[in-house]
């Protein structure tokens, strides 16, 4: 076997990219930021996905509002509130706090950042949130890009 024809070696072997789900109870705020961060800032590095335990009839509006202003993208145009059951099935899962309630997925987390829940807080204090998932996305970028 040609020592260059090993998979990771190949010249045309590209490596498969991670599922990394973001997972918080509604689906509506953090999960939804995270989702848009994931496809915004590391888009060759990993496939992002959001989804809650229960769904909400829209994405929390601040978040909405605040993603736009910081980023310039619309986070309704191209995501909405959905179930684990909605979503390929994760090789990462990650829970984005429990401070509302611990979502039930059907299997043990990978990891939780611990994030409050922003809804109803002051832009301030929102996008500190905002900016603390922008980190963790970088964070998965340079582990999985």
């Amino acid at each position: 076997m040609n020592n260059q024809c090993r998979l990771e070696e190949c010249p045309f072997y590209k490596k498969a990219k991670k599922k990394i789900a973001f997972i918080c109870v509604h689906n509506s705020c953090r999960s939804q930021i995270a989702e848009a961060l994931g496809k915004y800032l590391a888009p060759d590095a990993f496939e992002s996905y959001s989804a809650g335990t229960e769904t909400k009839p829209q994405i929390n509006q601040d978040a909405v509002r605040l993603r736009k202003e910081l980023y310039g993208i619309d986070m309704e145009q191209t995501q909405y509130s959905k179930t684990i059951t909605d979503i390929p099935k994760p090789d990462i899962a990650i829970s984005m706090g429990c401070n509302i309630g611990c979502p039930f997925i059907g299997r043990a987390f990978d990891d939780n950042w611990e994030l409050e829940d922003p809804t109803g807080k002051s832009d301030e204090e929102f996008i500190s949130i905002i900016k603390r998932i922008e980190e963790n996305i970088l964070k998965l970028k340079d582990m999985y890009g």
